[in-house]
């Protein structure tokens, strides 16, 4: 399982397969041996906390690290798939805290914990389908598009709690949260099946080579009779959706809702997707490298907290983090076209 893919190209509605596609080519070509060097990263990093601090690798620890990434799992799993299709999605900071809000809102008003997540996802939706309608009909910037999004869903989030939190009032709908089969938390579970999923729908499906297709070069994939406009919003689509589903799950650990909770979504989510092996340039990322990307945050976040240290070191730690992946995603490009 390699964290990068490179699909073959759609041609008329059917996909011929390229002889070797870049990167993949002897025993484990350069998406293999990119993905192991993350896997390397990342026990190094958790090698280097465990030995400052006994604590960190106990298991308890090793199940709420997995535990907390779970919410930017969640976001960067939508995320990716903007970003290999040549965009990326700043409004999933707006979007999480929304969706917290409406499933606290949902559940005190008696609604039943698995319509209220329906709904909850849908609100997403119907968000992700303006992003997609404004960046593909009105040919506006993503980042522009999103960010107007961005300030519109927290916005919306802010005045539906008037800037407090909303508790529970029936804990039963943190069910997300509870532990149950291992003794692990059943948002984890979530998220180890969506990311199953997706990874089948991009390396096995027409839909997910269209993506593929539109991040590597959208001109030939419209030419090959591929509706860029059409899987352009969808990617957008299905990107909020999983936003505000995350939002179901950090309101079910808080067991509250927050205007202000996941509001760095945006900046973790595309670090973790581009650590991960993916391009800004759109056409390479995969679900196993945007995983790693996530524990790798996780793990940093969680061994920084266990030393004591202070938050804005944390900030700027994960800002350093991004701007690496970006250099080293800048460099893979740069290989590839020499290539």
């Amino acid at each position: 399982m390699t964290s990068t893919t490179t699909p073959p190209a759609a041609v008329g509605g059917t996909e011929k397969k390229a002889a070797t596609p870049s990167g993949r080519s002897g025993l484990l070509g350069e998406n293999g041996v990119q993905f192991i060097l993350l896997v390397v990263f990342l026990v190094a990093v958790w090698i280097f906390f465990a030995s400052f601090d006994p604590r960190f690798a106990t298991g308890n620890n090793v199940l709420t690290i997995i535990s907390v990434s779970s919410v930017i799992g969640l976001v960067s799993l939508g995320q990716a798939l903007t970003v290999i299709s040549g965009g990326f999605d700043l409004s999933v900071s707006g979007v999480v805290p929304l969706g917290g809000i409406l499933f606290a809102i949902l559940t005190n008003a008696g609604w039943a914990v698995f319509p209220a997540i329906v709904a909850v996802v849908v609100v997403g939706a119907l968000a992700g389908l303006v992003n997609g309608v404004i960046i593909t009909r009105f040919k506006i910037n993503p980042m522009i598009a999103t960010l107007g999004m961005l300030s519109v869903t927290g916005g919306i989030a802010l005045t539906l709690s008037n800037g407090l939190q909303i508790p529970f009032t029936n804990v039963d709908a943190g069910v997300l949260a509870d532990r149950s089969l291992f003794n692990i938390n059943n948002h984890v579970w979530l998220l180890v099946l969506l990311s199953i999923v997706l990874f089948l729908v991009l390396r096995y499906t027409s839909y997910g080579r269209r993506i593929y297709a539109v991040g590597g070069n959208r001109e030939a994939a419209r030419l090959a009779g591929v509706r860029v406009d059409v899987i352009t919003a969808s990617v957008y689509v299905i990107c909020a959706a999983f936003a505000a589903l995350a939002g179901v799950v950090l309101a079910s650990q808080l067991l509250t809702g927050s205007g202000t909770a996941g509001i760095n979504s945006n900046l973790q989510s595309i670090t973790a997707v581009i650590l991960g092996g993916a391009a800004l340039t759109g056409g390479v990322g995969g679900v196993p490298g945007t995983l790693i990307g996530v524990l790798i945050l996780g793990t940093l976040s969680n061994g920084m907290a266990i030393l004591h240290v202070p938050s804005f070191y944390q900030t700027i730690a994960t800002g350093v983090v991004l701007l690496l992946a970006v250099g080293l995603s800048q460099l893979r490009v740069l290989r590839r076209r020499k290539s």
